[in-house]
């Protein structure tokens, strides 16, 4: 697959045109920041973490009906997607309450949510991502009612999947952030990446934190923590922990 120009640069990947018009090509960096860029800074092999960590989700989300962008891993740090029209809505389910949610709500940090909370924001860097409801949608044309339908539906089946999936993993998921597009037929289907970028996962034994948090509050060994999270789900991880007592 050859690269052409970069089409875009975001804080955590470049994307690069192809020789197929509805397909690009993902480049992950190695860059990390937080706060919408107001700490920035590196973590070592974040690029080739997140980029395996996010193929082995989109993979079992795919296999579970879940309609996704990935097509091929084409290297340690670059995978091939469909080309979307990106829908300018984050969505954020909640497992757990942490960071902002504790904040709004006046909870404790930790504590279990009855059901899950989908949540919606508007991906706007100059605006701070605010968080927005159904209304404002389609109020700007975000997205349609049938659109947002499935992205609900979508995103209540993909958090189900991954809890089961992670259970036998010793990893919670506390949250996590989705993004959604729209291909050349006009379906929606899944985008972006599922790594420690965009989800928080903790150790159900300890509680440790496994994601970005370990970077955005300067709890250290961010890299070990990806790497973890990685080993984890290739198995290995997880097969020494349930060897202890």
């Amino acid at each position: 697959m050859d690269k052409k120009e970069m089409l875009y640069e975001g804080k955590a990947k470049k994307i690069f045109r192809t020789e197929e018009q509805d397909q690009v090509l993902l480049y992950y960096k190695d860059d990390a920041t937080a706060f919408n860029g107001e700490k920035k800074g590196r973590i070592s092999n974040k690029g080739l973490l997140n980029n395996a960590i996010s193929n082995i989700f989109f993979r079992l989300l795919a296999e579970n009906g879940i309609p996704t962008h990935f097509i091929a891993e084409l290297s340690e740090k670059e995978v091939l997607v469909r080309k979307l029209d990106i829908i300018m809505v984050e969505v954020v389910m909640r497992n757990i309450v942490a960071g902002s949610l504790a904040k709004r709500l006046g909870l404790e940090e930790g504590t279990n949510l009855a059901k899950p909370v989908l949540e919606f924001y508007y991906k706007s860097d100059e605006l701070g991502d605010p968080m927005i409801n159904e209304y404002h949608i389609y109020a700007q044309g975000l997205a349609t009612e049938s659109e947002l339908s499935a992205i609900k539906e979508m995103a209540f089946q993909i958090n189900q999947i991954m809890l089961d999936y992670l259970e036998d993993k010793g990893i919670i998921l506390v949250d996590f952030k989705l993004e959604f597009g729209r291909g050349s037929d006009g379906k929606v289907c899944l985008a972006d990446e599922i790594s420690p970028d965009t989800c928080r996962f903790w150790d159900s034994r300890s509680g440790k934190k496994l994601d970005k948090d370990r970077f955005r509050r300067d709890l250290g060994d961010v890299a070990g923590a990806y790497q973890e999270i990685l080993q984890r789900l290739q198995g290995s991880e997880h097969s020494a922990i349930c060897g202890q007592d």
